[in-house]
């Protein structure tokens, strides 16, 4: 006999479609293990899991399952709260995982952290800041400082 799991779901969200906590949990699953160094394979590895569903869990494909995320946050040397960072929708911009979501982003940060002279580090936030403030504004809103 099978039950009527999608009775329960909400109208907007079907059975197999991500939820929001589900997208930004697995975002910053994704954030923190390339911040500590390791591949899908070697988090997938630790958890003995395939790397495939490290993969449908930074994509929020699947839901990862609650005792899964304290084994995860162990690994990665985080608190679990970590892993829910961003997923308030009243502040989701205050995330400060958002800032390295990106690649590019991430990269920088890390060259940037790598940098141990503070008057080159000072001298880059500035090359930077001018740079953007030179670049054109997107959808007409003024740059805040």
């Amino acid at each position: 006999m099978s039950s009527n799991a999608a009775g329960t779901m909400p109208a907007n969200r079907t059975a197999k479609s991500p939820s929001a906590v589900d997208i930004v949990v697995g975002r910053n699953v994704r954030v923190w293990r390339i911040a500590k160094g390791l591949s899908q394979g070697q988090l997938a590895d630790r958890l003995g899991i395939t790397f495939q569903q490290v993969q449908k869990y930074e994509i929020g494909g699947n839901r990862v399952p609650v005792g899964r995320l304290v084994k995860i946050a162990a690994i990665l040397g985080v608190p679990i709260s970590a892993l829910f960072e961003g997923t308030n929708a009243a502040e989701p911009s205050r995330s400060s995982l958002m800032l390295v979501s990106n690649s590019r982003s991430f990269r920088l940060a890390h060259a940037f952290a790598a940098i141990k002279n503070n008057s080159l580090r000072l001298s880059l936030v500035n090359l930077v800041e001018k740079i953007a403030g030179a670049a054109p504004q997107q959808s007409g809103k003024r740059r805040r400082r």
